[in-house]
This record gives C-alpha cells, structure tokens and sequence, in this order.
C-alpha cells in the first residue's frame, strides 16, 4: 500500500515537472515583439547657461523626443542655434527655445537683453549708495536725488525721481551668484529705464547726487513725493500735504518717472499809477 502511494506521488511529481519544463521552453522560444515610438531631435543645453552667454557647440546636447512632444519651436540641430546669445538663462537638459534668445543678428552679451524701445545707463556707486552691496542684477530700485536749483542753501531738495527700475547689471556681472542674496561690493549698476528717465538720471547723476533705495520685487506701486528740503526736515516750514494712499500709489509694471511738485507762486506787488495798475513780482 505505501509502495503504491509512493509510486503515484512519484508520477505527479514528474508530471507537474515535465509539464513546467515544457510550458518555459514555449515561453522562451515565442519570438519577442518589439515596438518602436516615432521620435524626433530636440536640442538642449548640456549645461547650465547664464543670461547674455554666447552659445558653444560644446554648451548645447540633442535627445529624442516622441514625435509631437517636444515644446513649440524646439531646434532639431545644434548648428541652428550655435553662436546665438542667451536672453533668460537655461539650466542643463532644458529645452533651447527661441524665445529664450536673441536674434542671429544681436549677438550676445548685454545689449540683446535690452527690450525694445529701453537703455541701459550706468551710474557710479559705493558702499552707500548701492544699499551695502544688495542691490543686484534683477533687483528693483527706487531712484532719489539731491539737487540745488538756485545755489543757495535753503533751496536743496531731495526728491524720488523713478521708481520700479530694474538692475540689469552690478559691476561687469549681468546675474546673481548662486548664493542668491549675498551683499556684492560694485562701483557701478545699470539701471534699464526709458529715454527720457534716461535724461533724468544722468542729470541727476552729473548735477547733483543719487541714492538707489532697494524695494520689494513684489510691490508695484509708485508712490508720489513732493520732496523735502532742509526747512521741511527740521520742522521750520510746514510739509505740504500727502495724497492719500489710494491716489498717491499706482500699479506700475516697469519704471515710472515721477512729476516735479508744483513751484510755490512768487509774491508780487500791485502798483497803480493813475489809471493804470501793474503787478510786480518780488524775487
């Protein structure tokens, strides 16, 4: 009885394993299907590129994409786009774009960043002056100048005179450095202004001097100051008065120049001589 039972294991035990042996060799001799994705060549950078650099055969790779995939205007050759300027910086095994450089005929560097119809005027600084080496490429800054008009002491005024003008440069850099927010010593910014803000700032630069007082990113209002003189400061004259906050701060997307107070009338005298009056103004 127990021999027949061993016997019957015995069979199914190489049933099951013949069975097995049989089933994987089917497996493995079906043939294999192989199914392909149409691609197609996009190129990217091959490393991280910064803003106004020249574009190298060496900074640029091509990868496969699935045909359709690749972003709208992506460059399938690396000779179309070599030589050409960075106008927003790539970070490695990003997608070349066209809106991401300047034209053939710009070149690279500074100029190409420039947007259309905008200039880019350096200004001397220091310590002081750039807000203890924070104010860096990309920063936005407030303008202030200290002028006197008549030569005489009483008549000095500082006044906000643009406002929400972005840095395009901080010495001979057009970037941040990594450590996004470290102090930057520098004897020279580019502010990017309009032409006539362009007229502003160099006669405030060249006639007077200048203050940059750094501002959020965030915020984009212009507010509007009368200006102060040192008779205001110290108390002796009366400030005029502010607008009130809803009228005195606008949006402003890009810099804004701001208006010069209204000059106070000059007294005068009436003089009549007869029939006949004339008004004389006292200087």
């Amino acid at each position: 009885m127990r021999n027949r039972i061993f016997g019957v294991l015995a069979i199914a035990i190489l049933a099951g394993g013949g069975l097995a042996y049989g089933t994987y060799n089917m497996m493995n001799n079906q043939p294999v299907k192989t199914v392909t994705t149409p691609t197609q060549p996009v190129v990217v950078a091959a490393a991280d590129l910064s803003l106004g650099s020249e574009l190298r055969k060496e900074d640029l790779t091509v990868v496969n994409f699935p045909a359709g995939q690749a972003p709208e205007g992506a460059f399938p050759r690396v000779t179309d786009v070599v030589g050409r300027g960075v106008i927003s910086p790539l970070v490695k095994n990003e997608v070349v774009i066209p809106a991401k450089l300047a034209s053939k005929e710009a070149g690279s560097g500074l100029p190409p960043v420039i947007p259309e119809g905008m200039r880019a005027l350096s200004v001397r600084v220091n310590e002081v002056i750039g807000v203890a080496g924070y104010v860096l490429p990309g920063s936005r800054v407030d303008v202030l100048a200290t002028a006197n008009p008549t030569n005489q002491q009483t008549d000095i005024t500082t006044k906000l005179i643009l406002s929400n003008v972005q840095v395009v440069t901080a010495g001979t850099r057009i970037e941040q450095d990594q450590d996004k927010g470290k102090p930057m010593q520098v004897t020279v910014v580019t502010l990017l202004v309009y032409p006539d803000q362009a007229e502003r700032l160099a006669l405030a630069s060249t006639e007077g001097k200048i203050q940059l007082a750094l501002r959020n990113p965030l915020d984009q209002s212009a507010p509007e100051t009368p200006g102060v003189k040192p008779a205001i400061l110290l108390g002796a004259v009366k400030a005029p008065a502010q607008k009130s906050a809803s009228t005195s701060r606008r949006a402003a997307a890009g810099p804004v120049t701001q208006s010069a107070p209204a000059a106070a009338p000059l007294p005068t005298v009436e003089i009549i001589r007869g029939d006949k009056r004339t008004a004389e103004v006292i200087r």
